[in-house]
């Protein structure tokens, strides 16, 4: 009676595994790791009554080149979901626009091949930069997020950026109270992203729970 007992009871799902893929803006640049953006994140979704486990996948430093070199390292944790932070220390150094776009559409590619929803987080480049540059830096991420026909966010520190009260003393990562700002603004996307990760997860359950028809 027991056996039976334990075979009926429902197994727990497992909590939505969303990868963060980015640069210091994910890794939590000079804050503690429970300040960071995915530990903030991941709390604001549990808050919301949603079980999700948010992967720190961020490196400071990190191009878009750089994400795209670890990505499949990055991938042995076998998210459900992922949100893609890259692109900000390729328009502060000034590299290419084309190279960033085929780092992005090589990523996006990959993750889509694996059917992970994704959420590209769009970032803008430094005034200094000209503006020519900063619009076709925009509009990169617009077009990709088009192709790919993903979640889109179209700037990661909206709200936040250029406001000295919410970012750390070299005016380019945010503080705790930043992230803060990022978390409650990006997490209607997110969650709708986790939607989609949700459907995608019952439909597989589905699939694999249906019995194959014998040829005959």
């Amino acid at each position: 009676m027991l056996l039976l007992l334990c075979l009926a009871a429902p197994l727990r799902a497992e909590p939505i595994a969303i990868l963060g893929l980015g640069d210091s803006l994910m890794a939590g640049y000079g804050l503690s790791r429970g300040s960071s953006f995915p530990a903030q994140l991941q709390a604001a979704l549990i808050q919301r009554g949603i079980d999700a486990r948010v992967i720190n996948a961020g490196v400071s430093g990190d191009t878009s080149a750089g994400g795209r070199a670890r990505l499949a390292w990055s991938l042995a944790e076998r998210p459900d979901a992922a949100i893609v932070e890259l692109g900000a220390n390729d328009g502060l150094r000034g590299l290419p626009v084309a190279q960033m776009r085929d780092n992005l559409d090589a990523i996006l590619s990959e993750l889509a091949a694996r059917g992970i929803p994704t959420l590209l987080v769009g970032m803008r480049a430094p005034p200094n930069m000209g503006r020519d540059y900063g619009q076709a830096f925009q509009q990169a991420f617009v077009d990709l997020a088009r192709k790919h026909d993903v979640a889109f966010y179209p700037f990661f520190l909206d709200g936040v950026a250029a406001n000295a009260a919410l970012n750390q003393d070299d005016g380019i990562h945010p503080t705790a109270e930043g992230v803060s700002e990022i978390v409650e603004r990006i997490l209607p996307t997110v969650e709708a992203l986790v939607e989609r990760a949700l459907r995608g997860r019952r439909a597989a359950s589905t699939g694999a729970s249906r019995p194959r028809r014998l040829r005959r």
